[in-house]
């Protein structure tokens, strides 16, 4: 069911407060955030089947569906220019 992993997708999206539009995508959406979700919700969830899901596979698979790959922090780092 979606609801056992509503949470885990809001954590993800909590980023849109900051940023309404795809920016908010450079917060959460890299292979450290997917990490980061493991670490808050343990590594591993129970759906209402009984199944035992790994967080990081539910983590992979939404960064996947929304961008195509799973990128670094360091490669959304890349595309911010200091300013002066």
């Amino acid at each position: 069911m979606p609801d056992d992993y509503l949470a885990l997708y809001q954590w993800f999206d909590q980023s849109k407060a900051i940023f309404a539009d795809p920016r908010h995508r450079t917060l959460r959406y890299h292979a450290e955030g997917i990490l980061m979700l493991e670490t808050l919700f343990g590594s591993i969830i129970v759906n209402a089947d009984g199944k035992h899901v790994p967080v990081r596979l539910i983590g992979e698979q939404h960064v996947i569906e929304d961008l195509g790959f799973i990128p670094s922090f360091a490669d959304w780092g890349r595309l911010i220019a200091p300013q002066a």
